[in-house]
């Protein structure tokens, strides 16, 4: 049940169109581009969405909020989401429904390990496979009652939003200090760069992270990276 306002018992019955009404999503997403898709599918669903970008803000925001689900993504940049995901099942105000979410392979048996009722491979894109994943674990008084057609939209989030993660990434490899910082641009760059099928930029940070898991220097890929970041910088973008 969503609990943000304890003093409110009725909620707004879901609807064939909107069946997502009524519920309260927090999305748990350092990606601005991946949070502005599952913001439009919120959005097209009927449902209210919440973001924190951090595990830490994650947390702070559980102190006074109980949303009704929760989407983490596990690679975040102060920790592992699956952590999170374990935190939330075992814990006192478990939402009703926890996702775990990735563009990494693999990551779909780490986050149902850790308790997650579903997974939602990165990009997130679809109506339907965004819609089901949430329906499918709720209970029965939290769906829209009778037939229900399944839509066949795809979002397009906002490229400036892709830029956004363009610049926090530049911002990133200023100065790459140590391995843990090279590991998460690896993951971040793949999971971003794959949501917005940017070829180039998934080879790259693909080959990044495959240095990396051989403890190879990889000075040539992340200049790679930085390139192709840039480069995307550059590129104008329609206002």
């Amino acid at each position: 049940m969503d609990s943000d306002d304890p003093f409110k018992l009725n909620y707004p019955a879901p609807s064939a169109l909107r069946p997502l009404l009524g519920l309260t999503v927090l999305v748990i997403e350092d990606s601005r581009y991946a949070c502005e898709a599952l913001r439009l599918l919120c959005l097209r669903s009927g449902a209210r969405i919440r973001r924190a970008d951090t595990m830490r803000a994650a947390r702070r925001h559980l102190q006074v909020y109980r949303p009704s689900v929760a989407i983490i993504d596990l690679g975040l940049p102060d920790g592992n989401g699956a952590d999170l995901i374990q935190d939330l099942v075992e814990g006192q105000h478990r939402p009703d429904v926890v996702l775990g979410s990735s563009g990494d392979t693999g990551a779909e048996m780490r986050a149902l390990g850790a308790g997650a009722d579903g997974f939602l491979p990165k990009p997130v894109t679809s109506l339907a496979v965004f819609q089901e994943a949430i329906l499918s674990h709720l209970p029965a008084d939290r769906r829209p009652a009778g037939p229900r057609v399944l839509p066949v939209e795809d979002v397009q989030p906002d490229p400036i939003a892709y830029r956004d993660d363009m610049a926090h990434v530049a911002d990133m490899l200023e100065e790459v200090a140590d391995a843990r910082t090279a590991d998460y641009v690896a993951q971040f760059v793949t999971g971003v760069a794959r949501s917005a099928e940017d070829r180039d930029l998934v080879m790259a940070a693909e080959a990044l992270a495959a240095k990396r898991a051989r403890g190879d220097g990889a000075a040539s890929e992340i200049a790679r990276i930085a390139g192709l970041v840039q480069e995307r910088l550059s590129e104008r973008v329609a206002i």
